[in-house]
């Protein structure tokens, strides 16, 4: 992981992210000084559209609360967590869509999401919008409509993330995001796409340099520390060593000092045993172990009270499906009573929340527990396999699809029930990354107008893509 890099990008990003957040409410009369009248339905001399208007008034509003640089700092790094999330799940084929928001299949700054608008599949898109930007050859205009719907879209499964059309924050979004030099066109080029899949190790990164400056800033005042300031000042990202070692030897210890497992010890690298004790701790202790045996794993508590991007809950997860698995639970239901009864967490930062959401349902700051359907709602959005979002499996497309999601004609479905076709190959088929897209174009080339057909015909003769 190149983190000179992703230091470099994060720290220049939360600079030009507030310069350019800033600027856009300039644009709507708003500054330090001021921000005029707050129902105005004109400025300088252009009307607001129904969007704006109220969308001025909630910033208005929050600037009054919280004051106008903090309201700056906090749409600043809500949109750099929305970039990173998506860039996040574009490289690891994530997005339901499975089209890039950002880049192109060769990993170039070429929004894939622009070339295939035209049949873009996505929940809330106004073809009609698309046809006047298209029209207008208004490319700007365009792609910052596609990537707020794209935004919107992931609203149902991930909605401290994503907010729905008409906040405050759409109207803040950065001109110019489709420049080179712009914070979007730096993410793609800058830091190496394989950086991207991890997403603990990215994020926590992309977390903490964010915060470099204002870290430095907060330390150099000689006036008291605000409570904006705290979790600045205060946050850490912690190397993957410490957690293993933190969990290792507190999750795991709890559950081996009951049921003493060596397949378990054996593959946590961090684990230490006990030291040799004086007789009357060493009595103590045996008692101890005594009411560990009957502790069973979904009644395991786990609590990070700082959790920031959530490293160290991740790994916990990860301990506790081996202690669940070693205990005879299936995979499945032990990931369902891992997020249902075991993890819980807090943090003091809402830019923690955001980020630690990829996993986790946050509201207020703590970490709340996930329901099974909440996770299959999740899996359904993302189109993946609930397998997936859990770490049970590398494939990401599921593997099972209702036949008549796949849209085959009818002589397919009769070669799949009479054995004429190779169920193996199928199935290889349906674990490729791209066969979602694969499908949706055959289904256009089939099915859809003549314009369209075309283009898909187009794209399904160039394997490149596949």
């Amino acid at each position: 992981m190149n983190k000179g890099a992703i230091q470099k990008f994060a720290i220049w990003a939360r600079s030009e992210l507030i310069a350019q957040v800033s600027q856009r409410a300039y644009q709507y009369g708003i500054d330090e000084s001021g921000f005029g009248d707050a129902s105005a339905d004109a400025l300088n001399g252009r009307l607001l559209t129904a969007e704006e208007k109220p969308q001025r008034q909630e910033l208005i509003k929050q600037i009054k609360e919280k004051g106008y640089k903090q309201v700056m700092e906090e749409v600043a790094y809500t949109w750099f967590n929305r970039f990173i999330a998506l860039r996040f799940m574009e490289v690891n084929n994530y997005l339901p869509s499975h089209i890039r928001v950002f880049s192109d299949a060769s990993g170039a700054f070429k929004p894939e999401i622009l070339n295939d608008v035209l049949h873009l599949d996505l929940p809330g898109l106004d073809s009609g919008k698309v046809a006047e930007y298209i029209e207008s050859n208004d490319t700007e205009a365009l792609y910052r409509y596609l990537l707020l719907t794209q935004c919107n879209a992931l609203n149902s499964a991930l909605p401290v993330m994503f907010e729905r059309m008409g906040g405050y924050t759409e109207m803040l979004l950065p001109n110019n995001i489709l420049r080179q030099d712009s914070v979007l066109g730096h993410m793609v080029s800058d830091i190496p796409e394989e950086d991207w899949q991890d997403a603990v190790q990215i994020i926590g990164w992309l977390y903490q340099f964010y915060n470099t400056e204002l870290k430095a800033e907060v330390f150099g005042k000689k006036e008291k520390i605000t409570k904006n300031e705290i979790p600045a000042a205060t946050q850490l990202f912690t190397p993957d060593w410490i957690v293993r070692y933190m969990v290792e030897n507190s999750l795991g210890r709890l559950w081996l000092e009951g049921h003493p497992n060596a397949e378990l010890r054996g593959g946590w690298k961090y684990y230490l045993d006990e030291a040799d004790q004086e007789p009357e701790v060493e009595a103590q202790l045996a008692k101890l172990r005594e009411e560990y045996k009957t502790i069973k794993p979904e009644e395991i508590k786990v609590i990070d009270p700082c959790m920031g991007s959530g490293h160290i809950l991740v790994y916990a997860f990860d301990v506790l499906m081996q202690i669940y698995t070693s205990a005879g639970w299936d995979q499945r239901e032990a990931a369902q009573s891992i997020l249902k009864n075991n993890l819980y967490g807090l943090d003091i930062d809402d830019r923690a929340a955001q980020l630690a959401y990829h996993n986790t349902s946050i509201e207020n700051g703590s970490l709340k527990t996930i329901s099974s359907d909440y996770l299959i709602k999740l899996a359904k959005e993302l189109k993946t396999s609930t397998d997936y979002i859990l770490s049970l499996t590398s494939v990401s497309v599921p593997k099972s699809y209702d036949i008549s999601e796949l849209g085959l004609p009818n002589e397919a479905v009769k070669g799949l029930a009479t054995g004429a076709i190779d169920v193996e190959i199928l199935n290889r088929l349906l674990e490729h990354k791209s066969f979602p897209r694969l499908i949706h174009l055959i289904r256009v080339y089939f099915q859809d107008t003549a314009a369209r057909g075309i283009m898909a015909r187009n794209q399904l003769s160039n394997p490149a893509g596949y």
